[in-house]
């Protein structure tokens, strides 16, 4: 009599796991994904380049999906679009003195968000030195980060590669600080400077939207892609201009809305779930700066970005690898989650890109979540990476489902606050 109580319980344990899949494949599917992708890799949304139509016509289609899907708005918006002024700067002159020196206007590098910047030795400003010995760039961003006024003072050593520091005041999330950097030797105890730079404001949007927690509101799981791409460019040789980032990176923002329809309809979420699309991450990832300037990076337990799963991983099908797996037992709470299935993730087999920090996820790691990004993108010769014929043809629907399927498999101990990944290291 036990054993065929055993039977039953076994049976009746086989048929819920079968009705679960079944409902699942009800969301997760390859039509769904295909309608989901054609839209937004079209010819018609002309690349979704950011600060043009079509990357706003984009946001309003991800926006009208998370309706659908019965999202809330996120944290005090009034709809999905969590808008931020973008700024992009022009240098016009600058009067510079240093001590009784004045300045070739060569020698200065301005980050700022400001039409005129004016200060000098008496106005607060931190004054800080980058030596010969020292890494040009990280110093520089080290010094950006901190978000402080300062002036600072860089060793005539890096004459030649100075001009670089302007990749840093190109375009910006508006910001309260300025940083001056100035090719001289020697810390000066006299300065007055007056930088002038024309401002075009812009209106950037991410696209968010919310499940509340069953259990625990308080504690946020997210799912996030980056919506935009590179916009099109004059037509080769085939007469195609468009740049359609169908795998980079609408497959990811494809999957983000699937798993936000598929968690709804579950209705089991004790976390609290955010679903964000980005934008602007292929101009230095302003979208997720914003964003992650904007929450309480201790309430996030753990974020899956999904950036190019529209192709086959090196170890072929049912495989993706994530990011900076060392980094917290993430990936390791994710593996356990599959041991019984066919599906496999894998470690990032591609350190020397330094993929970790080259996606949306590195904003919030920063702050110590554990932020990881999922992929499959073969980073040593993938053909179509931020090439024309990154089109609809070029993906693998059925493999990108299966791996969204995955993601969803692999995150139910997380959602459901059985596990909880260890931090990353702060920045």
């Amino acid at each position: 009599m036990a054993s065929k109580n055993i039977v039953l319980v076994i049976s009746f344990c086989f048929i819920c796991i079968l009705s679960f899949a079944q409902k699942n494949d009800k969301v997760l599917n390859s039509a769904e994904a295909l309608r989901l992708v054609s839209f937004l890799a079209s010819d018609e949304m002309k690349g979704r380049k950011t600060g043009t139509p079509e990357i706003d016509l984009a946001a309003d289609f991800i926006g009208t999906e998370f309706k659908k899907n019965g999202l809330k708005f996120y944290d005090g918006l009034q709809s999905y679009k969590q808008t931020f002024t973008h700024i992009r700067t022009k240098y016009i002159s600058a009067i510079c003195k240093i001590d009784t020196t004045q300045l070739n206007a060569s020698n200065i590098i301005t980050v700022t968000t400001d039409s005129l910047v004016t200060f000098n030795e008496t106005s607060g400003y931190k004054t800080l030195q980058i030596k010969a010995a020292d890494n040009l760039f990280f110093s520089a961003k080290d010094i950006i980060e901190s978000k402080k006024n300062a002036i600072v003072f860089v060793d005539s050593f890096f004459t030649k590669d100075f001009y670089k520091l302007k990749a840093f005041k190109k375009e910006s999330v508006k910001s309260n600080f300025n940083v001056v950097f100035v090719i001289a030797n020697t810390i000066a105890k006299k300065y007055n400077f007056e930088i002038k730079h024309t401002i075009k404001e812009l209106h950037f949007s991410n696209v968010v939207g919310i499940l509340p927690g069953k259990k625990k509101k308080n504690e946020f799981v997210l799912f996030s892609s980056h919506y935009d791409h590179l916009g099109a460019s004059k037509p080769n040789a085939s007469g195609d201009s468009v740049y359609n980032g169908a795998n980079d990176d609408a497959s990811g923002t494809a999957a983000i809305i699937m798993l936000a329809n598929c968690f709804a309809k579950q209705k089991n979420n004790d976390r609290t779930l955010v679903f964000v699309a980005f934008t602007a991450e292929e101009i230095g990832g302003f979208g997720s700066q914003y964003f992650s300037e904007n929450i309480d990076a201790e309430k996030v337990v753990a974020m899956f970005n999904i950036e190019m799963i529209g192709t086959e991983s090196k170890w072929g099908k049912n495989s993706a690898y994530i990011t900076g797996f060392e980094k917290s037992n993430f990936g390791e709470i994710l593996q356990q989650n599959l041991k019984s299935s066919a599906f496999h993730f894998e470690a990032d087999p591609y350190p020397t890109e330094n993929l970790f920090y080259r996606s949306d996820n590195a904003n919030l790691a920063k702050l110590g979540v554990p932020a990881h990004t999922i992929s499959t993108s073969k980073m040593d010769n993938e053909p179509t990476y931020h090439k024309l014929n990154d089109e609809i043809a070029s993906i693998d629907i059925i493999n990108m489902v299966e791996i969204i399927k995955a993601i969803s498999a692999s995150s139910k101990s997380i959602v459901a606050a059985r596990d909880t990944p260890t931090r990353v290291k702060k920045q």
